[in-house]
This record gives C-alpha cells, structure tokens and sequence, in this order.
C-alpha cells in the first residue's frame, strides 16, 4: 500500500471509526525482521570533500572501507552521480531544496545569516514529516547558525532534533568549544572529539526509533573528511606507524571565532585515522539495524558534498582521492562535483547493481516524494531516481544537469548532456573563456577540447547555460 493511501485510510479510521480488523494503526504496519514496509526508514550520509576515488569500491588502494563498500555490494552503486555544487553549503542547500545550482539561493561558501533556506520552501526533512516521519540531523547543517532560534535552523526545516556544530566555519575543528543539540548550545571539555558524540547521538536515535517501530529519516551530514585533519588519538598513532615518512608534515587549519582548530602532526595519518572511524561508525549502524530487525526496511543513502580537497595538509594525489578524474574541490571539473554514490535497501534495491545513470544531489527531493508519495514541492528541479534504485517502472530522462559556482557575476558553469561535457570558466578572469567540450565515454579525464568538432552541441550547452540561470534576488531575504 502507498503511503498517500495509507494516510488516507487512517484518516477515515480516525474519522469515522472503521473497524480496526480494516486497518490496523501504523506502528502495527511497520516490519518485523525478514519483512516489508510501505514506510522505510530512510538514512542519508553526506562526506564532506570525500573525493571519487576515497572509497574501496571506487578504486582507493591505501585504505579500505569495508563497512562504505557493503552499501555498494548489498546495494547498487551509482557511478555518475554528482554533488550539486562544488562547495559545501550550496550543495547541502540544493540536496535539501531540491534545486540545481542555478535556481539555488546559495551558490557559493559565505555568509551562513544570508545563505539560509527559504522558511517558505518544503524541503526535504519537511517532505518526510507530511508522510508522519521522525527526523534527525546529526551533523554539519551548513545552511545556518544552529543555535539562534530567531532564524532558520534545522528545527525549523522540519527536523525533530539535531546534534551539529554552531556554524559552518566552527565545523572545521572536531575540538570546539561546544555542541549544539535542539538549538540549545552545550559547553564541551577540552579536547573532546566532537564528531564521535555526533555520531552516537545518530546511533541513538536510529535505535530508539527503530525500537519503537516509528518511521524515520536520520541525515548525518558528517564533516568527515574535511580539514583539519583531526582524527581519534588511537586511530592517528596507529596510522602515523603505517606513515611514519610524514611525520615531519604539520597541518595547520583554522576554525570559526575564538575555536581551537589544533595543528595536526603527519596529516597523511590523520585522514587515514578518520576515515577509519568514519567507516567502523558505519559498521555500528549496520549492525544497529540488524539487531533491531529494521535492516530490509531501511534506504541508506551515500555521497560527497564536492570532490577532495587541497587544505589542512590533505594530499590527494599521495591517497589518489580523484581516481582518473580533473580537478578538485572548487572546480567544475569532474574532480569537483562527482561523487562516490551508493544506496543500499536490502529486498529491495537488488544486490550488486551498477548504474551510470547521470543523476545529482538535487534529485533526492524527487525520489523520496515518488517513494513516499507526497508532493513534489514547487521549487524542484530534480528528478526521482526510484525506478533506477528498485529496478521497477520507467526512468524518467532529462536532458542535462548543470552547475555554477561561486555567486558572481563572472562564473564558472558546467553542463552535462549526456556522455558530452561542458565547462566554460569566467569566475576571476577579465575576458570567460570559451566553453570546453568533453566525451566523458572516451575521456573521463576531461583531457581533450573538442568544442570544435562539435559547434552544434556547443551552441545548445552555451544556451543552456543561459536558460539555467536564475539571477538571485537583489534585496536580502
């Protein structure tokens, strides 16, 4: 049964007092182990700054991730998925609003009081309340403050809880001076790894909820692997044994205001540490949804909110975070916006499938309201991907994806139509380049311009680029 049906006939039930042998009350409907449910719990991981090629199944070599794999190997992995941007909050923007790079009022890192969602806006968390979901974010929100109730927050976009950071910026040391949980800010000892009481408090609440056989949608938009490279104490000696050659290599980082954002000593063993613990954290919640019989019920989502990053001491030529792609974070390069992307829903998403269906954070908002039957919100321009997932009905088609980064004037933009890609580059340059045209089938690399050979599709991406843009609203929201 649907879930818009479902709604409907418990509506009547509670209406007009139909017998309960018609209709038993949600909880009752929710899965026993080994069985289906019509409402899914549905998790969503976000990395940040996790390049292609960081991820086992994705090609890494020097470190593993058995427990990231599983949800590839048990589940289908989507090799030409797309982060929506190139940068951290108009991605997180585009994944919760559902909107493409040139519809979305962020478009570039900045200012967090400005580059808030629309109140206005059904967003994605508000989409899993209508279907009477529980919701928790456990990570970095960066699309706002966390802890000023007078302006938007994840407790106001439709989220029960939330554990994060205070800011964006304060999110780039896993040593602040605080947490913020349900807006209320906590004082932490010093020197307490922030990351792994986020990451319990997401345990937490998959487990009570999945005790109580409510549905819920848990985001964990992890910082992971972000700088600095602060990973666990234990995790960062054993690595700095596996890598005792960088010990000399200091990675210096800063934070928000007034935040200690400690120098990291061999930063080569401090990524290796926390993506390690990224990946044990994982396995816990794995087996967290195995004991309590809630694993063949339950989507799990992964991706990257951009490509690898440069910073903090971060080397990812040394770790091959891009695999065969150009550029990195910041570029419109497939480097910078595409993804290591997998889902997992046991009984459902058939194990072992591949896709290269070219698909991008923007469409999450389409897919869970196909999934759970609500409405599309007005502000979408994405697409549902649950005929790729499940392997059931049609897939719809579009004609292209698109980005632009920052919010400029003068900017870079990137159109993909289907094997071809565009990049054309303005951003800080006095004269934009003409656009550069890629067969990502014969070249993935993006080594070869051949804008000439092919004037008509360049022409068409060039129009495109014009089409895609919405300039942003003048006045301040």
């Amino acid at each position: 049964m649907k879930l818009c049906l479902l709604s409907l006939f418990l509506i009547h039930y509670s209406l007009f007092t139909i017998h309960s042998s018609v209709a038993a009350p949600a909880e009752q409907q929710r899965t026993t182990k080994g069985s289906a449910s019509s409402t899914p719990n549905v998790i969503y991981i976000l990395a940040d700054d996790l390049g292609y090629g960081d991820i086992s199944c994705f090609g890494q070599k020097k470190l593993k991730t058995p427990n990231i794999d599983r949800l590839a190997t048990e589940g289908i992995k989507l090799t030409d998925h797309y982060s929506a941007n190139t940068v951290c909050t108009p991605s997180r923007h585009s994944l919760m609003a559902g909107q493409h790079a040139g519809h979305c009022l962020a478009r570039g890192n900045g200012n967090e009081n400005t580059l808030s969602l629309l109140e206005a806006m059904t967003v994605l968390p508000e989409v899993f309340k209508a279907a009477g979901y529980t919701t928790g974010m456990y990570g970095k929100w960066g699309v706002g403050v966390t802890n000023d109730t007078g302006r938007p927050s994840p407790l106001s976009h439709g989220f029960d809880e939330f554990s994060s950071w205070k800011s964006q910026s304060i999110a780039h040391t896993y040593y602040p001076t605080s947490i913020v949980r349900n807006g209320k800010e906590v004082a932490l000892e010093k020197d307490t790894y922030i990351h792994d009481l986020i990451m319990n408090d997401a345990l937490a609440f998959v487990e009570k909820n999945a005790k109580a056989g409510k549905p819920f949608f848990c985001y964990i938009p992890t910082a992971v692997p972000h700088a600095a490279m602060h990973a666990p104490k234990a995790l960062h000696e054993k690595y700095r044994k596996v890598y005792p050659q960088f010990d000399k290599k200091i990675g210096k980082y800063g934070a928000g205001p007034d935040e200690p954002c400690p120098d990291v000593k061999n930063p080569i063993a401090g990524y290796a540490g926390m993506m390690e613990n990224l990946d044990n954290q994982i396995g816990q919640l794995l087996e967290l949804l195995e004991k309590t019989g809630q694993a063949e019920n339950t989507l799990i989502m992964f991706s990257s909110d951009n490509g690898a990053h440069l910073e903090g001491g971060h080397d990812p030529k040394f770790w091959d975070s891009n695999g065969p792609l150009r550029g990195h974070k910041r570029d419109l390069y497939e480097g910078g916006i595409r993804a290591p992307s997998m889902a997992c829903w046991p009984g459902t998403i058939k194990a072992g499938t591949i896709s290269a269906l070219p698909s991008a954070h923007y469409d999450i908002l389409a897919t869970i309201c196909d999934l759970l039957e609500q409405p599309v919100p007005a502000q979408n321009t994405g697409i549902s991907l649950l005929p790729t997932l499940t392997g059931k009905g049609e897939q719809q088609q579009r004609e292209y994806l698109y980005w632009e980064h920052p919010q400029s004037k003068k900017r870079d933009q990137a159109v993909r139509i289907g094997k071809w890609k565009g990049v054309k580059l303005g951003w800080r340059v006095k004269t934009p380049q003409k656009l550069q045209l890629f067969d990502l089938e014969k070249d993935l690399g993006e080594t070869k311009n051949i804008a000439a050979k092919y004037p008509e599709i360049v022409k068409r991406m060039e129009q495109i680029m014009v089409e895609a843009h919405q300039p942003l609203p003048a006045k301040k929201r």
